[in-house]
């Protein structure tokens, strides 16, 4: 597991334009180090990414423990792309599947 600063991009396959698969409105962008979910820039301090069964995950920390929960129940927390290139999102409160949005 690797652990990248907040200004370090996140993995090429994450990056561009994601449409959450059942709600067309939801959209997901990955740009660089910026995540941009549900029309909200996500905050997070450094990411830890591994690959896992050939599935590439990155989870999204804080330094600051004592906020820890409120993070994991506001934000998107982890983001998982499958082999196949499918890309999951979700924290404890929430999963959704996006599919990347094609121009």
């Amino acid at each position: 597991m690797d652990r990248l600063e907040r200004d370090a991009p996140f993995p090429a396959e994450m990056q561009g334009r994601w449409t959450d698969v059942e709600d067309s409105n939801s959209v997901l962008i990955v740009e660089g180090s910026e995540i941009i979910c549900f029309g909200e820039k996500i905050a997070y301090d450094y990411k830890l990414i591994d690959t896992i069964d050939g599935a590439l995950t990155v989870s999204l920390k804080i330094n600051d423990r004592t906020a820890d929960d409120t993070f994991q129940r506001a934000n998107i927390t982890e983001l998982v792309i499958t082999p196949e290139g499918d890309l999951h999102a979700y924290n404890v409160k929430f999963a959704s599947q996006f599919a990347r949005t094609v121009s």
